[in-house]
């Protein structure tokens, strides 16, 4: 299967274990990679053939900002869910990243990587 793949797809949202984090927030990264079959889209040399992955990388910014999970797993998870209701796509791989995580070890991002399928 083709993949379609953006990498480092940046928001601010607020999400976090702790309440301090649901109010101060925190920068995140996601990258997608989609399984679709881009052989028509080859062919055709057509938007409409293919996943249009900037309308991809803009609903996976609306998620991350508009709504609000205590855990990095439970944003993937719900980023995978809409993307393949949403769109053609066979299966996602996403890596969901929360940059520079409160904690007392210092780490430049903890992140969170699931594959879904239909």
């Amino acid at each position: 299967m083709d993949r379609i793949i953006v990498e480092a797809i940046e928001f601010y949202g607020y999400h976090g274990a702790f309440y301090e984090e649901q109010v101060v927030g925190h920068r995140y990264s996601v990258d997608v990679e989609l399984r679709v079959d881009t052989q028509a889209a080859a062919a055709s040399d057509s938007l409409p053939d293919t996943v249009n992955y900037a309308e991809v990388a803009r609903r996976i910014v609306e998620v991350g900002t508009r709504e609000q999970f205590r855990l990095v797993e439970a944003l993937a998870e719900r980023i995978a869910a809409v993307v393949l209701k949403e769109y053609e796509v066979d299966s996602i791989r996403l890596k969901v990243c929360k940059m520079h995580p409160p904690m007392e070890t210092i780490a430049a991002r903890v992140c969170v990587d699931i594959e879904r399928a239909r």
